[in-house]
């Protein structure tokens, strides 16, 4: 990311952005950017989720595309244009450096709980290779879970450069390639006078309404638009940012939800709502469509496309976020000294040692809880909710930004910026408040545990720990290097632009919703 090219001794603020325009302007076009950003949030992962709605996924899809999608992509664009540093920086300086660390630790935290979920969804997907029945067992997700995991901390600890890569072809062979197919197939399957499993009639381009419980499964829309933020810091790079920006986020918000919407309708025009896996269900598409076509024996080759694409992410955002809180950490002291090591490859091993260890404890949620959807869909949920408090401070942090620096350098000022943060600042809270109450299609479970759970997951590890690490933190913590640095300039190493936008992955790797 760009970020993570200025070199820690850098200019101040006020000369920064005319240097930024100049030399990287020209090097990126508003269509490129488009792209780039489609790449980095469009998935075929969170399909089978809208899958079940049918024709009301295109309402399900639109609603937080215009209240979340949007807001976050224009104000993180002007946040990004003015302040170098990515998230942790924009909320120290519009709010504190405390809400600052809260940031990027729920950044690089939601991860703790995606990867089950990202992996679970390869674990059913790995099954039609092997035996369809195992999507459904809990055990086999769990291990394989905890293979997968355990070996991509092994690749990633080794520090490998090709990483950075994988996910450019990732999204090629495991989204579009599949999802083009998968949208073909069932257009022909229609055409053919087959019956679609979900009525496809204007009565319910709206979900039918049971109750609040009837609209939780929008709440994994807001995950699946995560990560617009990421690309933001681009926006400098375009010739003319007030109209190509925004012209390129329109682009990339219809492509996204094309990509979001048609494999979800097809997978419901094949597989019945009741009978949808919310981890199998594009599999369960794709073995419908090519039994029906006679084709059986491309349910593999699929299932290794979608695997690829998955892995590929996974690896490619396995050290990204946690590099993030460590570089912040150890220039402020925010984490313990075991917690700041590198190996010998330069790799933070011991905070992705710690990780897999809570990993794992998660992925045995898999082999004690009987139905392995409402154990992924709960993970999501987590995942959502713990990102969920990024966005709200970021909204925050931009009001104040503009109310308090309004003559701070900004290659990009959002239009009614006040107006998108508060829409955008509402959207996020009434997500997360819906993610309390249990999805209707869960049944007669206990809505008392499950807040229970999502309770504790949110506040443990969205909250709890971070004040912890910020309520004990010593002086001690903080690296030799940085105390000298801000003793030297005078100038605290957090307030300097850093690869603490890094939480990111790099800018063609996708987000965490693929």
């Amino acid at each position: 990311m760009s970020s993570m090219d200025m070199p820690a001794d850098a200019p101040r603020d006020e000369v920064r952005p005319a240097r930024t325009r100049a030399v990287s302007a020209p090097r990126l076009s508003w269509l490129t950017l488009a792209l780039m950003t489609t790449a980095s949030v469009a998935s075929l992962r969170a399909a089978p989720t809208m899958a079940v709605y049918g024709l009301a996924c295109v309402f399900l899809y639109l609603v937080p595309a215009v209240v979340f999608l949007l807001p976050t992509a224009l104000v993180s664009a002007e946040l990004a244009s003015g302040w170098n540093g990515g998230v942790y920086r924009w909320v120290s300086e519009g709010l504190s450096k405390p809400l600052g660390f809260l940031a990027v630790w729920c950044q690089f935290a939601m991860t703790i709980f995606y990867y089950p979920s990202l992996l679970a969804f390869v674990a059913s997907t790995i099954a039609y290779i092997i035996d369809p029945a195992l999507a459904s067992s809990g055990l086999y997700t769990a291990i394989v879970i905890m293979v997968l995991y355990w070996t991509g901390v092994w690749v990633s600890s080794r520090g490998t450069k090709a990483l950075a890569g994988l996910s450019s072809w990732g999204l090629v062979i495991g989204t579009l390639v599949p999802g083009t197919i998968l949208v073909v197939l069932g257009m022909v399957f229609l055409a053919e006078g087959n019956p679609s499993a979900a009525p496809m009639t204007a009565s319910h381009l709206l979900p039918q309404w049971t109750g609040l419980a009837s609209l939780v499964l929008i709440v994994n829309n807001f995950l699946s638009y995560s990560g617009m933020e990421m690309n933001a810091v681009h926006v400098s790079s375009l010739k003319n940012p007030a109209k190509e920006y925004p012209k390129s986020m329109f682009l990339a918000m219809g492509l996204v939800l094309l990509i979001f919407i048609l494999p979800a309708l097809a997978i419901s025009w094949v597989v019945p709502a009741d009978q949808t896996s919310l981890t199998a269900g594009v599999m369960q598409a794709f073995e419908a469509f090519f039994s029906y076509f006679h084709i059986g024996w491309m349910t593999p080759i699929a299932a290794v496309m979608l695997i690829s694409a998955s892995l590929a992410g996974m690896l490619t955002w396995l050290a990204g976020p946690s590099k993030g809180l460590l570089e912040i950490s150890r220039s402020e002291g925010y984490l313990p000294p075991y917690l700041q090591r590198l190996n010998r490859f330069g790799v933070q091993q011991n905070i992705l040692v710690t990780q897999g260890v809570v990993t794992t404890i998660i992925a045995l949620g898999y082999a004690f809880i009987p139905n392995v959807s409402n154990v992924y869909w709960i993970f999501s949920t987590i995942t959502t909710q713990v990102y969920l408090i990024v966005y709200l401070l970021m909204f925050v942090a931009a009001m104040k930004l503009r109310r308090n620096q309004p003559d701070h350098p900004r290659g990009y000022r959002v239009p009614a910026l006040n107006v998108l943060c508060t829409v955008g600042l509402l959207a996020s809270a009434a997500a997360m408040v819906i993610g309390f109450v249990p999805p209707s299609q869960f049944g007669g479970g206990s809505v008392l545990v499950y807040v229970c759970i999502i309770g504790a997951g949110l506040g443990i590890l969205g909250l709890l720990i971070p004040w912890a690490f910020l309520r004990f933190r010593k002086p001690s913590w903080q690296t030799e290097a940085a105390r000298e640095e801000e003793a030297t300039s005078g100038v605290p190493p957090g307030s300097r632009p850093s690869t603490s936008g890094s939480t990111s992955a790099p800018s063609s790797c996708s987000s965490p919703s693929s």
